[in-house]
């Protein structure tokens, strides 16, 4: 290590001390006679003021409805020896009343307002040239970004981000535990004070009844952000960047000289369901980049995928091998016949065998059993779409050495959506939220683009509303998804009425919803099922009624929606038909009831059609539903799909019924759920009888 490397080190180390010291002391006791600098949300409730310490350290302030919020809270980024302190305020800059009404090719809602103020502060100090901060007010919450640039570089070691937030009162918090490798953990419900080192989405309910979610916006070249509790006070978080290469915590990324950071952002409602309906994620994101998106649609998909994870099938080649052409082809009849879009086909390709190892796939290669071609023209007769599958295993540097070659040869059988993974340790000892990955996954979106392909990453890093200038970039896992319930203890009832809240505010989620068999009834006997994970303890199930399952793929939003089971599930069952008829290309989406980890009501409308979702926790509830989001001047027949009488997560999962009824939106509904349950309804224009 030579003396230069040393320095910076011992530099940072003590730029770390000085901040610590500063918020954990709290900003009101460095402060003497700085000049504050405000900026207030369009409608006046939400109100942040700028200023910086005698020490030059600048902090921050927001209060709502005139009540502190988050008290004086630090600012900053550390990088290449220049300290949070000595900046002085060159000038502060106004935009007020920027409104923006735009529109997105697929999304929750096709038509979005951005409306906000925002206050430009720069700073100047003895390492940057400047440094400017934008501190930007929605109505809903506000977000904000650095923007550097550093004197005599070329490249900018950065150690840490100073962003801090320093709550005014505690709460209760719903939260994931940070891991730089995986967002598949399940949700943690304490104290706003016991919050440890924390994944955003963070979610809050505060004790004066406010609802908060700290997240990030528009992650380009920059490792993700995570949420650490202060151990000088129990509501004071400060944020922390991911590690690029696992154990090296002096470096988390390497910028240019001039730089910016993604948005820190904090959504702010009245009630829960304020956090689902905001738009501030997306709004911070720039316009889209691809000029025709024309070929970027929303689809709905069944796929050979549900029987490996049940132990029915096979990844690799052999006698239980599920990707084979008669099973490919006959996955496309029923996808035909049930006006589904797509099949996702996984396992088709030379690789799977190495498992376990270095990875090592062939994304040219289909199994001897496997006839793409044959596959591709058949589906295409059929008008059925074919999502491709790359898994990676984590071999980043051999699948971007493919990458184009590998796209390409996709697009000649007419394949223009792709599944990718990264299930597995990165070589290197790269994370998987780190800035290597994240600037991986921007490439393969990129790369994308450019072949005109359609992008369901598993294995992400976390969205943070980039589908809004890149809207191939579909849907992502990013979570405890439904192969849980396949081989472990499985997810709990409450689990998918807590991620509307947490998770889903980042953006869709490919959860894959939608098991009919819920206690593996026509699978655990089967001779050929075999356990092939370490979780699996011969007991699982999926821990919801079936109507929730139903009521799952209108409120576990994606634009690629699956109907997950084995298709031998869904023939000839009453209740398939929603999914025949659920359409994945919403125009308006609105949470209109619910709480955190309790229960969840969505409606969404597509076309002349309203889709609506309740699902419950564990505790059996019954919902009073107005249906004022109907149009007013219509008449529609509700076809209702809803637990039975004696439904029960536990003891009777699969009793449900199917009804109808016709409504107006000056009508209200009684949503009747059962524990683990849940309620799907069709809302369809009353057809008048000639």
């Amino acid at each position: 290590m030579n003396n230069t490397v040393k320095t910076l080190i011992l530099t940072l180390v003590s730029i770390f001390a000085v901040t610590f010291a500063a918020q954990s002391q709290g900003a009101s006791k460095l402060q003497t006679n700085i000049k504050t600098n405000s900026v207030s949300s369009p409608d006046g409730r939400i109100k942040l003021e700028f200023s910086t310490s005698w020490m030059g350290v600048p902090f921050y302030q927001v209060s709502v409805d005139g009540k502190p919020f988050i008290k004086e809270s630090g600012l900053g980024i550390s990088y290449g020896g220049a300290a949070p302190t000595g900046h002085t305020v060159d000038k502060v800059q106004y935009r007020w009343e920027q409104k923006e009404i735009w529109q997105q090719p697929w999304g929750e809602n096709k038509v979005n307002l951005s409306y906000y103020n925002e206050m430009k502060v720069t700073l100047l100090s003895g390492i940057a040239t400047y440094e400017i901060i934008y501190f930007r007010l929605f109505n809903d919450g506000f977000a904000i970004r650095y923007t550097y640039n550093v004197d005599n570089a070329v490249q900018v070691p950065v150690t840490e981000d100073n962003t801090s937030f320093f709550f005014a009162e505690n709460g209760t918090a719903w939260w994931q535990p940070a891991d730089p490798d995986t967002y598949e953990l399940e949700y943690r419900k304490t104290p706003l004070s016991e919050v440890g080192h924390a994944n955003t989405p963070l979610t809050i309910k505060f004790d004066n009844g406010l609802y908060a979610s700290i997240h990030e916006a528009a992650l380009y070249n920059f490792p993700e952000m995570t949420i650490v509790r202060h151990p000088s006070d129990s509501l004071l978080f400060m944020a922390s960047l991911s590690e690029t290469i696992k154990g090296v915590t002096n470096i988390k990324a390497s910028v240019g000289a001039d730089f910016e950071t993604p948005w820190r952002t904090v959504q702010i409602g009245r009630s829960a369901t304020d956090l689902i309906n905001s738009s501030l994620i997306l709004n911070l994101n720039e316009p889209s980049k691809i000029a025709d998106t024309s070929w970027i649609k929303p689809m709905k998909y069944i796929g050979i995928w549900w029987g490996m994870h049940l132990g029915v099938n096979t990844w690799t080649e052999g006698e239980r091998h599920g990707a084979t052409t008669a099973e490919a082809k006959r996955h496309i009849d029923f996808a035909a016949k049930h006006k589904i879009d797509a099949v996702l086909i996984e396992g088709w390709n030379e690789g799977w065998e190495t498992w376990g190892n270095t990875q090592k796939f062939c994304y040219t290669c289909p199994y001897s059993d496997f006839d793409i071609k044959e596959v591709s023209e058949y589906a295409a007769e059929k008008g059925v779409k074919i999502i491709g599958h790359h898994e990676t295993g984590g071999n980043i540097s051999a699948y971007e050495s493919k990458l184009d070659t590998s796209m390409t040869w996709y697009k000649n059988y007419g394949i223009d959506c792709i599944k990718t993974g990264y299930a597995g340790g990165i070589p290197g000892n790269f994370t998987h939220h780190g800035q290597y990955l994240v600037n991986h996954y921007q490439k393969v979106v990129e790369t994308a683009a450019r072949h005109n392909m359609m992008l369901d990453v598993h294995e992400p890093v976390k969205d943070t509303g980039i589908r809004r200038t890149w809207p191939n970039m579909m849907t992502r896992e990013g979570g405890r998804g439904m192969e849980w319930n396949a081989w472990s203890r499985g997810n709990t009832p409450s689990h998918t009425v807590t991620l509307p809240y947490t998770a889903l505010l980042a953006g869709p989620m490919d959860y894959n919803p939608g098991i009919f068999d819920i206690l593996y009834t026509n699978t655990r006997n089967l001779p050929q099922r075999k356990q092939w994970n370490p979780n699996d303890t011969g007991d699982s199930r999926v821990n919801t009624t079936l109507a929730k399952q139903i009521a799952n793929w209108v409120i576990l939003y994606s634009p690629l929606q699956m109907a997950a089971d084995l298709i031998d599930n869904y023939e000839g069952h009453p209740a398939f038909r929603f999914f025949e008829e659920f359409e994945p290309d919403c125009d308006i989406s609105r949470a209109i009831d619910g709480e955190i980890g309790e229960y969840i009501v969505i409606v969404r409308k597509a076309g002349d059609k309203y889709f609506l979702g309740a699902s419950t926790d564990e505790t059996p509830r019954e919902v009073t539903l107005p249906l004022t989001f109907l149009e007013k001047d219509k008449q529609y027949t509700a076809t209702i799909y809803a637990d039975g009488e004696k439904a029960d997560w536990k003891t009777n999962p699969t009793d449900y019924t199917i009804s109808e009824k016709n409504v107006s939106a000056s009508d209200t509904l009684q949503i009747k759920m059962a524990s683990g349950g849940g309620q799907a309804i069709i809302f369809a224009p009353t057809v008048k009888k000639q």
